[in-house]
């Protein structure tokens, strides 16, 4: 998993609440279960016309220029920016996964779903929780004419803006631990090999009529 430290890039302000996975990324598209090929079909019916199948790309669909991630001034975005209950929904992981591949790092929002949140730190993906006054603020300088750009740092734990604007934010020490380092629960565990192996040899070592007690001697 890529390590998370310091992204700056373009907000796009997607101005709906209750968010679901369905939405994100359409059932009818989960037909793999490695992590790329989603972006194409992220917010699906949102993005296009007409209806959509596995292995067409944009340039074949009817795109709906009215959708947000559509236009122009937001082209190449790397913060979402949500309403309450971003995520909501389904476990699928590959919501996750479409909004990674499309090119967001950080989602922002008052609120995520308990699975979705989860999921993010799983992959990389950085979901901040502000309060809903701050979330307003941001809408409305991402929806002006300047737009908005902001740098987030995961390290310090703060929001920056070009104009001066700094907003901080609470998170999980052993989650910004894992974003940070670039480590999946795997890897967070794969860490501490070492002592893990450490452990096994003492404790085959006091029970040598374990299964497994041999091998691990030999």
């Amino acid at each position: 998993m890529k390590a998370f430290s310091t992204v700056t890039g373009l907000v796009a302000p997607l101005d709906r609440a209750n968010v679901d996975t369905d939405q994100i990324i359409p059932k009818q598209y989960l037909k793999s279960i490695h992590r790329t090929g989603f972006g194409d079909n992220l917010f699906d019916g949102w993005r296009f016309l007409d209806e959509g199948a596995p292995g067409m790309t944009p340039n074949e669909r009817r795109i709906n220029h009215d959708f947000v991630l559509n236009l122009p001034r937001y082209q190449g975005a790397r913060v979402l920016l949500a309403r309450d209950n971003f995520g909501c929904g389904s476990s699928r992981e590959h919501a996750v996964w479409a909004l990674m591949e499309f090119g967001f790092d950080v989602v922002i929002a008052p609120s995520f779903a308990d699975i979705f949140y989860n999921n993010c730190f799983k992959n990389g993906l950085l979901p901040i929780v502000l309060e809903k006054e701050i979330i307003d603020d941001l809408f409305r300088r991402a929806t002006s004419e300047d737009g908005l750009e902001l740098t987030v740092d995961l390290v310090a734990q703060r929001i920056t803006a070009p104009e001066g604007m700094l907003i901080g934010f609470e998170f999980d020490p052993v989650r910004k631990e894992k974003l940070v380092k670039g480590l999946d629960d795997i890897g967070m565990t794969l860490a501490e090999r070492a002592r893990i192996e450490a452990f096994e040899a003492k404790h085959y070592a006091r029970m040598p009529w374990l299964p497994g007690a041999r091998e691990k001697r030999s």
